[in-house]
């Protein structure tokens, strides 16, 4: 088991958006035009703890918050969580039933972690092993964009081709993930360390449960005032596999058609593999 996933138990993956430039009518524009000025979309990608994606959703406006895009998903388009099983988002998610978030106000990002600058409290110690672990998400959009050429400039082709030349790059990414023992890219990537029966979540609101469960993982990964924590305090914990499903074929090959394959090598083993 990977050491990063042994403190979560019955998590499936980690979630994030990612803004991915597009070209869209000048009178859509400004709908279009992300914080930083791009004209871009805001894609949710969900990704499991071998780095496939297992649920995409991509169109949104660059203005809009990741937040408003996950209700989305969630609420009108397919995804939810099984029950008792829960993925890891950052802090500009809402910590709830199927969602679990790190501490505010406390150390988070891997940077702020180093040999000479250790977690001095237990929800310090939790924040940087719930990193280590959601860092999976910021790698599979780095191997993505690295890989696809067409995801790092502005495509001229009409906004609904360019929400499936994304799609059609994700699943090119799980297949890839399936069939190399080592991807390079993937290397260069990793600078830092569903098939489950049962009712699923479709909403999304805090509660005194799902906070107190928190607390008491965060406790079981070190002492409250910070002292002792070692890897010793942390209990092993099992991860719950996410179900991998075949793509038909024939929709791959039209998802396909969008992209300016590089790899031709990749494309003919897309064929044989179906």
């Amino acid at each position: 088991m990977d050491e990063r996933w042994k403190w979560f138990k019955n998590c499936l993956g980690a979630l994030d958006g990612t803004h991915i430039k597009v070209n869209v009518l000048e009178a859509n524009k400004p709908r279009y035009r992300n914080r930083k000025s791009d004209i871009t979309t805001n894609v949710l990608g969900v990704v499991a703890p071998d780095m496939q994606f297992i649920y995409v959703l991509a169109g949104w406006e660059g203005s809009a918050a990741n937040s408003r895009v996950f209700r989305d998903a969630l609420f009108y388009n397919g995804f939810s969580v099984p029950q008792s099983h829960y993925y890891l988002c950052d802090a500009g998610y809402m910590n709830c039933e199927g969602f679990l978030a790190p501490y505010r106000g406390q150390k988070y990002h891997l940077s702020e972690f180093n040999p000479h600058n250790q977690p001095s409290t237990a929800q310090e110690f939790f924040n940087m092993k719930h990193s280590q672990a959601r860092n999976v998400i910021e790698r599979a959009f780095g191997v993505l964009k690295a890989r696809w050429e067409i995801l790092r400039g502005r495509s001229f082709y009409p906004i609904k081709t360019q929400g499936r030349i994304i799609t059609a790059c994700c699943l090119l990414h799980n297949h890839i993930r399936r069939v190399m023992v080592v991807d390079p890219i993937d290397e260069i990537e990793d600078q830092n360390i569903l098939g489950v029966d049962g009712k699923t979540i479709h909403y999304i609101e805090t509660n005194d449960a799902w906070g107190r469960w928190r607390i008491n993982l965060h406790k079981k990964c070190g002492t409250n005032g910070g002292e002792d924590i070692t890897l010793d305090n942390c209990n092993h914990f099992s991860m719950c596999e996410a179900v991998c499903c075949n793509i038909d074929f024939i929709l791959l090959m039209y998802l396909c058609s969008y992209i300016r394959v590089v790899h031709v090598c990749l494309l003919v083993q897309v064929i044989f593999y179906f």
